[in-house]
């Protein structure tokens, strides 16, 4: 008889309706990952936050549906689907089943815990659907798992560098670059949710993992067009990572250029990839005298990335060691403390040019 095998999808989560946005945006700002005070200074800036933004965002939300809800849990469950039909057809001999964990609103990263616990799972391996580890992301989901389930798991902590995952990206890419009618000239923005620099300074790998995929991709499309990375997204006083993507957007506009914006960091659409990169940036552009702007699709059930996300969890299954990254060891640099690899001591530096293994 196989084993039962529970994969968890790692996720943010989305309110289901209007009436639930203050308190995921509360839940959001509470987070010590996020907000990185002492307890009762945090909830206090979580209760402000979430109060003075939940109006603006609940609109923003109504664009996306008419109930007001996030459309990420939806999006999650296709993926789910289409990760379990194809871990059956390379695991037949065993019983798989995934299992979604959001951060902050439902199903939270308790009750999917809970849901693996009764469901008696032989093998658990955690999958964060956010491609670059981040202490914000992947790490506090990773923090909220470790205190609900207490049994023994296998983490895939980051996949940025995977072939099929890089080849997914750029299939998008291409994809939205037909939709525009083909231009010769291209303007590529790739763009991913931004952080605070006091996060990256502190170790975290995330903006290195972000630019060093945007190299790779940059490889892969036509030689000339022009390629930038950009951060989106940002919230709050705190000097963030640049340069911000309503600013790249605004000098390309001015010059003329066709934008094609593709999401590196989101691989689901929601509020981020629909409206910010879908509305309001495309607004910016128009104004300030875009030739063109086209949004690339998110993956979400792109067959390379399905295939990269079933890649990473039966090479977990095959590793004697219990975390992951595409890499088949450690792949951020030394510098990058905040990388979970530096919790086993693995010596740094692994090639990214090089497969998993």
């Amino acid at each position: 008889m196989g084993r039962r095998i529970a994969v968890v999808l790692f996720n943010l989560g989305g309110p289901d309706t209007g009436d639930d946005v203050q308190p995921f945006l509360k839940n959001l700002f509470r987070d010590p990952a996020i907000i990185r005070a002492p307890l009762p200074i945090r909830w206090l800036i979580a209760r402000l936050i979430s109060s003075r933004r939940a109006p603006m965002v609940k609109q923003n939300y109504a664009l996306m549906d008419a109930g007001g809800g996030s459309p990420l849990l939806r999006e999650t469950k296709k993926q789910s689907a289409a990760l379990e039909a194809e871990l059956a057809k390379r695991l037949p001999g065993d019983e798989i089943r995934c299992f979604i964990a959001m951060r902050y609103w439902h199903p939270f990263t308790e009750e999917a815990a809970a849901e693996v616990q009764r469901w008696g799972a032989d093998e658990v391996v955690l999958l964060p659907l956010y491609p670059q580890f981040s202490t914000t992301t992947t790490g506090s989901s990773l923090t909220a798992w470790n205190t609900a389930y207490k049994g023994k798991s296998r983490t895939v902590c980051c996949y940025p560098f995977e072939e099929n995952f890089v080849s997914a990206h750029v299939d998008r890419i291409m994809e939205a670059w037909e939709r525009a009618g083909r231009p010769e000239k291209v303007n590529l923005l790739l763009s991913a949710h931004g952080l605070p620099e006091s996060v990256v300074k502190a170790g975290d790998p995330y903006q290195w993992q972000c630019e060093t995929l945007a190299e790779m991709v940059a490889g892969r499309v036509p030689a000339h067009w022009e390629v930038s990375v950009c951060y989106q997204s940002r919230v709050g006083p705190l000097k963030w990572i640049g340069p911000a993507t309503e600013g790249e957007i605004e000098r390309i506009s001015e010059q003329g250029g066709n934008i094609l914006i593709a999401p590196i960091a989101f691989v689901s659409e929601h509020i981020e990839t629909l409206v910010e990169l879908g509305e309001e940036y495309r607004l910016i552009a128009e104004k300030h005298g875009a030739a063109s702007y086209t949004r690339v699709e998110a993956l979400g059930i792109h067959p390379g990335f399905i295939a990269s996300l079933a890649g990473e969890v039966t090479q977990a299954l095959a590793m004697k060691e219990s975390i992951r990254s595409c890499a088949g060891g450690r792949l951020c640099p030394s510098g990058w403390s905040g990388c979970p690899h530096a919790e086993t001591k693995q010596k740094a530096g692994v090639r990214i040019t090089e497969k998993a293994v």
